[in-house]
């Protein structure tokens, strides 16, 4: 008696390749930590540049759309991860890590200069009360470039910190392509 034949939509799809693991252990990588603070300094930056008053809506606009955008991915790659739902979809996870992380790298330095950009373009601008009165005055220097902005000391305290955090993001995510980089080339 032979046996039946295999059917072939079942064999045709390739195994997924994936060389994280599932479920939390991901978490005790060093991928699943980078993982992790990109999304916590990534809702940083996108929590800072909310709360300023967004002095240049045309830079910081894409900060904005940048942040949100790869804390949702983020978020999502991160519980596919945890769920272990990676497992089930039959891709190569290896190259869609590294290929995810260097749009996020691409994305995040351009979003990470845009915002510097703003910071930096206060230009010695500041408000000043003026003694015995409820009346303010604008102290203004020579621009330094093309943009200029007035900023509170507060609005350019949060450009400052969402600059930094920026920074940070930027960097978790190109160590999470480098690493990504060597899992693939295995």
């Amino acid at each position: 008696m032979s046996e039946p034949a295999a059917n072939p939509a079942a064999t045709s799809f390739p195994t997924p390749i994936i060389s994280l693991p599932l479920g939390l252990e991901v978490l005790r990588t060093y991928s699943g930590v980078l993982v992790c603070l990109e999304i916590l300094f990534g809702g940083l930056v996108w929590i800072l540049v909310a709360s300023s008053n967004v002095p240049v809506p045309l830079l910081q606009g894409w900060v904005m759309f940048v942040s949100v955008t790869a804390f949702f991915l983020s978020s999502f790659y991160l519980t596919l991860l945890v769920t272990g739902l990676a497992d089930r979809i039959n891709t190569d996870w290896n190259f869609l890590d590294v290929f995810y992380h260097f749009l996020a790298l691409l994305f995040y330095f351009a979003a990470f200069v845009l915002e510097a950009a703003t910071t930096a373009a206060n230009g010695g601008a500041h408000i000043n009360s003026l003694p015995n009165s409820t009346d303010s005055v604008l102290c203004i220097t020579f621009p330094r470039g093309n943009i200029f902005t007035v900023l509170s000391y507060r609005e350019y305290s949060i450009n400052v910190a969402a600059t930094i955090f920026a920074f940070v993001v930027t960097l978790c995510y190109g160590g999470s392509m480098v690493m990504g980089f060597k899992r693939w080339r295995k």
